[in-house]
């Protein structure tokens, strides 16, 4: 019986025997780490008699059909590389867009070019130390480049939707909604975006998912823009905001921009490609708003494990990493102290094995026996398998104290002295802040709203910058 991976290289081989002049062997097709939404493939193969690299982009799981139906897509998407790569954007040229015949699901073969994409790395890379200060100002131009492509004359506008801010904010709530899961400070966060709309001087290209992470670096420079998969045609401040969010600095939360550089340094290359003069408080609204957006996404991982063609160990983890950025959104529109509950020791039923430590002993053995044991994705899956475990044993520690001192404060904002149930009271001050009958300035909503998001941080991700943030506000109080 044939395997996935064996009926993948067939239908690979036969794709690019039929659409890669030269083709002579498919030597490997290998996944690559991360992908939670979609898959990325490194592709050797032999060519005129020469082994060389391609890359394969498709939607998780070689599903046919589209994951989301308000997304371009990848063929749009292929198209939006071809576009931009013409405009003076540094692009991978288009191999191959992949067709229903070819049984690979929905996606696209493209040049392979070397350099950095791991976010993390290419702010601690040493090769990268001389360009580093230099990838700001370079953001700057290529964004200017990307939002002076003209629409309708590439016929783009034909191809993606235009979304004003307004619907953008309200579509995301509404998916957050439909989630069912009460988190107020995405609804508190929902509520100030639509008080604190910036006019904008018209609708543009938005790559929409512009960051470090989703830009090739090498020592010259940035050399690719990747994943275009959810542009669209709105304000093009989005895109300059979303590289300044706080979960794409990877820790170095005192440089703006991708954590490598200051927003001076990309609003000057902005208006050196563009001619036009970015106010810096446009650009936070869109730092709110890209915290708001990532914040809705990790909650939407929940759903697609549970449902999804690709059960990935890795979408359960992202989907806690809501909590850092609705603690982001805390320290940027509601900054004040917050205080950390005391830990903990996890009950147990048993004068055996403590529930903490078998979680332990299956953690070390993950981290410290299954990941240097193999190579690539698994050895990636074993380390966010791990972290899982670190999330569960902070739980049981946190959780107890955390959820006594939420429910008591629930209590006094929403004047009830009954039901102690977290979830039922969270709902209840969500649906207040949702329906307007709850200010956003009430009495003690913002202090409680900072105090539950550290907390859930402490548990989730406690080394995130941004709960360092909030308790040194707490220090300088």
């Amino acid at each position: 019986m044939q395997t996935d991976q064996h009926v993948l290289e067939r239908r690979l081989k036969a794709v690019l025997e039929t659409h890669l002049p030269g083709f002579e062997e498919l030597l490997a097709a290998e996944r690559l780490s991360g992908g939670a939404s979609q898959e990325t493939y490194r592709i050797r193969i032999c060519a005129n008699g020469a082994e060389s690299k391609l890359a394969m982009r498709r939607l998780a799981g070689g599903e046919a059909g589209e994951e989301n139906p308000d997304r371009p897509g990848l063929a749009v998407e292929a198209k939006l590389m071809q576009v931009a790569g013409a405009a003076g954007v540094p692009e991978p040229e288009i191999v191959h867009v992949l067709r229903p015949e070819d049984g690979l699901g929905a996606g696209f073969l493209m040049e392979w070019l070397d350099g950095e994409t791991l976010g993390s790395k290419i702010l601690r890379a040493p090769e990268l130390d001389d360009i580093r200060p230099q990838l700001a100002y370079q953001c700057g131009q290529i964004l200017a480049r990307i939002h002076n492509i003209d629409v309708r004359a590439t016929g783009l506008d034909q191809a993606l939707k235009t979304v004003s801010t307004e619907q953008f904010i309200h579509q995301l709530w509404d998916e957050y909604k439909r989630f069912g899961t009460p988190q107020p400070m995405v609804d508190y966060t929902a509520r100030w975006l639509l008080d604190n709309m910036p006019e904008t001087d018209g609708y543009r290209l938005v790559h929409n998912d512009f960051r470090n992470g989703n830009v090739m670096v090498t020592p010259g420079g940035i050399n690719a823009v990747l994943d275009w998969e959810v542009a669209h045609i709105g304000d093009p401040i989005r895109d300059l905001g979303w590289i300044c969010t706080n979960s794409w600095r990877f820790g170095k939360r005192e440089n703006m921009v991708g954590g490598f550089g200051q927003l001076d340094d990309l609003l000057a290359g902005y208006k050196a490609e563009s001619g036009r003069e970015i106010a810096p408080a446009h650009v936070h609204f869109w730092t709110v708003f890209g915290s708001y957006w990532w914040a809705i996404g990790c909650l939407g991982m929940t759903e697609k494990w549970r449902n999804g063609p690709d059960a990935s160990v890795e979408r359960p983890g992202i989907a806690r990493r809501s909590s850092e950025c609705q603690m982001d959104c805390a320290n940027m529109i509601i900054p004040g102290p917050v205080k950390l509950v005391p830990e903990s020791a996890p009950e147990s039923v048993t004068d055996s094995t403590r529930i903490d430590e078998l979680l332990v002993s299956v953690r070390d053995f993950l981290r410290n026996d299954i990941r240097p044991a193999v190579t690539g994705r698994n050895s990636f899956m074993a380390l966010v398998a791990s972290n899982s475990l670190d999330i569960v044993l902070r739980e049981l520690a946190i959780m107890p104290a955390h959820l006594t001192a939420e429910s008591e404060r629930l209590k006094t904002l929403l004047g009830t002295d009954g039901d102690d149930d977290v979830l039922v009271l969270r709902r209840q001050l969500s649906k207040a802040l949702q329906n307007g009958d709850l200010a956003p300035d009430h009495p003690g909503l913002a202090d409680h709203l900072r105090q539950t998001m550290a907390n859930q941080l402490a548990i989730d991700q406690p080394k995130y910058s941004g709960l360092a943030e909030a308790l040194e506000i707490s220090g300088r109080s």
